[in-house]
């Protein structure tokens, strides 16, 4: 007998591949970059998909989100081009930025999204402003800002909370905790045991939940986004999940305990546990996520040769795309 799972069998088929290339862009760039073949710093959000995507597949082009330096997974998610986004991280001219932003600042407005942002709790202030263009409008827009456990701590942050609480504005604060900030563990750099308590001070609710779980995220992000749509305010979504990379390409990871990343792949690996999941479920064969899996490998490797035969910049396109003309 079947499970019932909350979205139909499509919709899974969507959920599964948006996931799965968002693991193999960032597996492919891990490759990439240790070669050499990428310019500027590079943070890696494989081990967090089913955080993002929970989130996001929620929302429409007229939502709007804010990411973070590790925030190509929440480009993915939100549909930005996978190839633009190559060619922008590549540096070059056909990039969704015109090669200028690179990897920590990828950015399309046609699809509600504001742009990875390479200052850490950046993100939150930019979402309280579309949150407030959103209420203003009256169309039932939302507004969600994502930042790690670290960024958590940050004055922007703080001060966005108390902002959004004060305006009722329907905005959506996703904290991903990955366990560290940059080097630094959790327990280490922050006393309080659950951050979704931090809501408690601002009058707005907090929800903890199983970051590694799509359902579960799904779920959670479902009721604070509706609550938010129908006029409810803020929200604050802790999602407890892991990364399977170090903090940049580069990181020697030396502050992790040794098989820590294996232990994180075989375990607690949200791709596994959500093929698992629907296939148990009798929804979905393994031959057609294997097709999946397949397609998805096929963009990627047509994604990395498409950037690197692109052009680069010309001293002309300098001062392009940086002044907003009115």
């Amino acid at each position: 007998m079947s499970i019932k799972l909350p979205l139909e069998k499509n919709q899974l088929l969507e959920v599964y591949r948006r996931m799965k290339t968002i693991r193999e862009f960032e597996e492919r760039l891990h490759i990439d970059f240790s070669r050499g073949d990428i310019p500027g710093f590079v943070h890696l959000y494989a081990g967090e998909e089913a955080t993002g995507v929970g989130v996001i597949f929620h929302l429409n082009d007229n939502d709007h989100i804010a990411s973070t330096h590790r925030g190509h997974g929440h480009c993915i998610a939100k549909g930005v081009d996978v190839i633009g986004m190559m060619k922008e991280i590549y540096g070059k001219r056909d990039g969704v930025c015109r090669g200028k932003g690179g990897s920590m600042h990828i950015a399309d407005l046609s699809k509600g999204m504001m742009g990875a942002n390479g200052i850490v709790g950046a993100g939150a202030p930019l979402a309280c402003g579309a949150a407030l263009a959103a209420k203003f409008q009256g169309k039932g827009g939302v507004a969600i800002t994502f930042c790690g456990d670290g960024a958590a701590n940050q004055g922007t942050v703080l001060e966005s909370l108390n902002l959004a609480a004060i305006w009722n504005l329907p905005v959506i604060f996703v904290i991903e905790n990955n366990g560290y900030a940059e080097s630094t563990a959790r327990d280490y750099g922050t006393a309080a045991n659950s951050f979704a308590d931090r809501g408690i001070g601002f009058g707005i609710p907090g929800v903890v939940v199983d970051g590694n779980d799509f359902f579960a995220v799904y779920e959670a992000a479902g009721e604070v986004i509706r609550r938010a749509r129908n006029g409810g305010g803020p929200a604050l979504l802790e999602c407890k999940t892991n990364r399977f990379f170090g903090h940049f390409e580069g990181d020697a990871q030396t502050y992790r305990p040794k098989g820590e990343v294996d232990n994180l792949r075989a375990h607690h690996d949200c791709l596994k546990i959500f093929r698992q999941r629907v296939t148990e479920a009798g929804v979905i064969t393994d031959a057609e996520l294997d097709a999946i899996d397949k397609e998805v490998l096929e963009l990627i490797e047509r994604s990395v040769q498409e950037a690197k035969a692109a052009p680069v910049p010309t001293p002309e396109d300098l001062l392009t795309d940086v002044y907003v003309s009115y």
